[in-house]
């Protein structure tokens, strides 16, 4: 194999866990419903651009996403974004309070849910929660 070949085949396969990474999803009507009725392991971050609460809270999600892979491999996440279904039927039939609300769910059953909460052993449980149901 040549040097060059190699180069660009080791610099592919130590990128590829970056690439594989699932993210959030962005919300729209009936992603998070459809996701529920299939069962599906579920983390519903209601949050908003201008909310530094949202902001720490992202962060914190981040970087447990990035300790632990299972997170992003077998837990669908969604942003719901505040300022556009805050008052939507989703954020109403959950009883969200207010934006920086995140809610572990395994199909349509809530395992726990965290209100303003920054900590990352908070965050932490609810990710865990729901990778466990």
């Amino acid at each position: 194999m040549q040097r060059r070949d190699f180069l660009i085949l080791t610099a592919a396969v130590s990128l590829a866990p970056l690439t594989a990474r699932a993210d959030f999803v962005d919300y729209t009507p009936g992603l998070a419903e459809e996701a529920m009725a299939r069962g599906d392991r579920i983390i519903l971050d209601f949050y908003a651009t201008w909310c530094t609460t949202c902001a720490r809270q992202q962060r914190v999600m981040e970087a447990l996403r990035a300790e632990n892979p299972a997170y992003d491999r077998d837990l669908t996440l969604i942003h719901v974004d505040w300022d556009r279904f805050g008052t939507g039927d989703l954020a109403r039939r959950l009883a969200v309070p207010r934006r920086s609300t995140i809610i572990a769910l395994k199909g349509e059953q809530e395992l726990g849910r965290s209100v303003a909460g920054t900590a990352i052993a908070e965050i932490r449980s609810l990710f865990d929660l729901a990778l466990t149901a």
